[in-house]
């Protein structure tokens, strides 16, 4: 009598110990060129509970977009992942394969991208863009999932009756609502921003804000924003991380970044925004150029364009302090006075 073979179980993944929904740990990310390795992203650590917001602020090139890529390992040919965890509701994604992530994209973690007109597709209808993701983790039919579209966009305050028109047929604002309606399409745990709204006119970006403000009440929804705009992520997020030259050089809550800023970076990105409650005059701005992060500097980066340097900053990189509880700076003035 042949013996029946027992199926092996079933492999399950790994869990690992994190703190919060979303832990990334010493993420360095660099871009391969012709001339040697970029240093986009290096050692950057940050923390996002469920149900909390968190801005990634900085200067334009600081790697804010590169390390919001990572997470979804959605970086281009040229980029790489070289070392650090990204560990999302316990699983490390940065030990992943592309399948294995194509499995979270969208439906765990999904992304409004910077310019939805460059986003979607501009020869198919914009709510069966909105489907798609919908058909692909959910199962459902075509027609199923536009229905589920036509929900999507009368909560983002579309007509529904738009969901067959192409995004050139739809105004910039209604555009970046359709992205917003696409990211929620499978209801994931966190959503990234990457400045969803650039290039819409003031009015819009309050809309846009404000309605992504009321989603993430009702939904209760992780959300990581990415901007060079201090003031949005102010009016946004519980916490922020200011980035240079693609590394962290201070942390905290909104409260402290604002009313407590310690590195000479901060005070010098909040100056270069006006002050509607200040005397009328022109903001400050910040001299010199960010470093080549082909070969970065030794010491700290912005030393070359910090005011307030002492001994050392040229030549040792600083450590973050915890200078006050949950706020961290990366400077040698607070090591010194530690």
């Amino acid at each position: 009598m042949s013996a029946t073979a027992t199926p092996a179980p079933a492999k399950t993944e790994e869990r690992i110990e994190h703190k919060g929904l979303l832990e990334v740990r010493g993420l360095c990310t660099y871009f391969k060129l012709s001339q040697g390795w970029v240093h986009a992203v290096e050692d950057v650590s940050f923390t996002i509970e469920k149900g909390e917001s968190l801005g990634l602020a900085g200067e334009s090139g600081c790697g804010k977009t590169t390390a919001a890529l990572s997470i979804l390992k959605l970086l281009p040919e040229n980029g790489r992942i070289v070392s650090g965890d990204i560990l999302f509701d316990g699983r490390n994604l940065t030990k992943r394969t592309e399948y294995g992530m194509s499995k979270i994209r969208w439906k765990e973690i999904s992304m409004i991208f910077q310019g939805a007109m460059n986003a979607l597709n501009p020869v198919q209808e914009t709510g069966k863009q909105v489907a798609e993701p919908i058909m692909l983790h959910e199962g459902l039919s075509e027609a199923k999932a536009l229905d589920r579209a036509r929900e999507l966009f009368e909560l983002v305050g579309i007509n529904p009756k738009r969901v067959m028109d192409y995004p050139h047929q739809l105004s910039g604002g209604m555009r970046q609502r359709a992205m917003i309606a696409m990211s929620l399409a499978c209801n994931p745990k966190l959503v990234i921003g990457d400045e969803p709204t650039t290039a819409l006119d003031v009015m819009v970006q309050a809309q846009i804000l404000d309605l992504i403000a009321r989603l993430r009440r009702e939904l209760d929804l992780s959300f990581i924003l990415i901007s060079h705009d201090l003031s949005v992520m102010a009016e946004t997020c519980d916490k922020g991380v200011i980035m240079y030259a693609g590394r962290v050089v201070e942390s905290g809550t909104t409260e402290h970044l604002f009313r407590d800023a310690r590195h000479p970076y901060t005070r010098q990105l909040i100056r270069a925004f006006p002050n509607i409650h200040e005397r009328r005059e022109m903001v400050s701005s910040i001299k010199g150029d960010p470093p080549n992060l082909l070969e970065p500097p030794p010491g700290c980066r912005f030393a070359p364009r910090c005011d307030e340097r002492i001994a050392g900053c040229d030549e040792v990189d600083p450590a973050a302090v915890e200078v006050t509880p949950g706020h961290f700076v990366s400077c040698h003035l607070f090591k010194e006075a530690t």
